[in-house]
């Protein structure tokens, strides 16, 4: 660990799911949440593809996701978040049969969205992230007074499959959001820029239902039906950050990945997606402490630097690193050479923001990488490998139909933020 030996990052695996496809672990805890590897439709015993269509799919990658959680003692409602990758959006429906029977009263928060391509020619995969009660504080249980809130307002979209927000310890886990005007339950009309409006309101007004400032977001995820949206995105997303004067003072802009989907839910153009801390923790605690728990973003001139995103944002125990494309930091353009150079570069510039804060690679908890071409993923687990030697971080691996910069790869990390943030906190 790169600071202390309280917290630890603990990686497990159980022989009821199936044995990574790669270098990687099943789950992966760090203080209150369990990161889950996205689970494709595996059947643990043969190790291939449930025979089947998209239905019988769906149902293995939620067997699987439900036998990684009762193998640490968890059950389904500790599910905070469930994220669908779909590679036919006309599948949703499907998929959401399946989904229905495994959460049948309580919903975790929710993101759907189709991309070009899955891991073994897959139709789904699911990937979920999972309260850890306890921690992974040795001998300090902390479950008797930690539990999962749900909230839901109607100045935002309702959906019966999932909570517009769920928060445990010091985080607030959002649905994405679509531009979907919540008076209506339709599309605002209008192109990109009145989409991202919408969405970024719909966030707002979800914050605003748990007392919680928009510049407390620290992640956030936009997808895009059309790369070339961004610049379009990007004049909208500046009049929404920062949104204080706290905020303005710093230029302070929360982690960001963009990613390309091949559909999104309703024919949107656009979803995005938010982590924001929870200062107060679950329960709520007394006024004072929660001056101790404070946004600490983070730019190196050693990484590449973006005007629209913070290269990390710790908060809490966790650390969220902004997408990292193969850019050489010095010159801001794509380096030289093919899928392994390029992941070579996205794992540097990750390392050195991680070096930048004290941390190391070993704090890593969860990878998320976005391939151009789905096959070129044994050449990046080559690479990956060097600067993963243990395989321990959960991961989530999906084909797009593009990238920023015309990249081959983009990868971003969630770390361990070993001493809290005071530090000792």
């Amino acid at each position: 660990m790169a600071s202390n030996k309280v917290n630890a990052v603990l990686a497990r695996n159980t022989k009821n799911a199936p044995k990574s496809i790669g270098p990687y672990s099943q789950t992966v805890a760090f203080s209150h949440y369990n990161n889950l590897s996205a689970q494709l439709p595996i059947d643990p015993k043969s190790g291939k593809l449930v025979s089947g269509g998209v239905k019988e799919q769906a149902e293995q990658c939620f067997k699987n996701i439900q036998a990684i959680v009762e193998s640490i003692d968890h059950v389904m409602s500790d599910v905070v978040r469930i994220t669908v990758f779909v590679k036919n959006i006309k599948d949703v429906d499907a998929v959401d049969e399946v989904y229905k029977t495994f959460f049948p009263t309580y919903v975790p928060t929710r993101t759907t969205v189709a991309v070009a391509a899955l891991p073994m020619n897959a139709l789904v995969q699911v990937e979920a992230l999972v309260s850890n009660g306890e921690g992974t504080i040795p001998n300090a249980p902390q479950s008797g007074d930690l539990i999962t809130l749900t909230n839901n307002t109607a100045n935002a979209p309702v959906n019966a499959l999932s909570s517009q927000t769920v928060s445990f310890s010091h985080y607030n886990n959002l649905s994405a959001q679509l531009p979907i005007d919540p008076k209506t339950g339709r599309l605002v009309i209008g192109g990109v820029k009145e989409q991202t409006a919408q969405c970024l309101k719909n966030i707002k007004a979800i914050l605003e239902s748990i007392d919680v400032p928009f510049d407390d977001i620290v992640k956030i995820n936009v997808f895009v039906k059309n790369l070339s949206d961004v610049e379009a995105v990007n004049e909208v997303y500046t009049t929404f950050f920062p949104d204080s004067a706290i905020a303005r003072a710093v230029a302070y802009f929360p982690a960001r990945t963009t990613i390309a989907a091949s559909a999104l839910p309703m024919q949107a153009l656009v979803q995005i997606e938010a982590v924001i801390s929870h200062g107060d923790g679950t329960p709520p605690q007394a006024i004072e402490d929660r001056h101790g728990i404070v946004i600490k973003a983070n730019n190196t001139e050693k990484a590449p630097k973006c005007s629209l995103s913070t290269q990390t944002v710790a908060f809490s125990h966790y650390n969220h690193i902004s997408a990292q494309l193969p850019l050489d930091p010095k010159t801001g353009k794509l380096i030289a050479g093919g899928i392994k150079e390029q992941a070579q570069q996205c794992l540097k510039n990750i390392k050195i923001i991680l070096e930048s804060i004290n941390h190391v690679m070993d704090d890593v908890v969860k990878v998320n990488i976005f391939l151009k071409n789905i096959e070129d993923i044994d050449a990046v687990d080559e690479v990956y490998k060097t600067f993963f030697p243990g395989g321990i971080p959960a991961r989530r691996t999906v084909g797009v139909s593009a990238l920023l910069k015309d990249a081959l790869i983009q990868i971003d990390v969630v770390a361990a933020n070993a001493e809290g943030t005071p530090p000792n906190a």
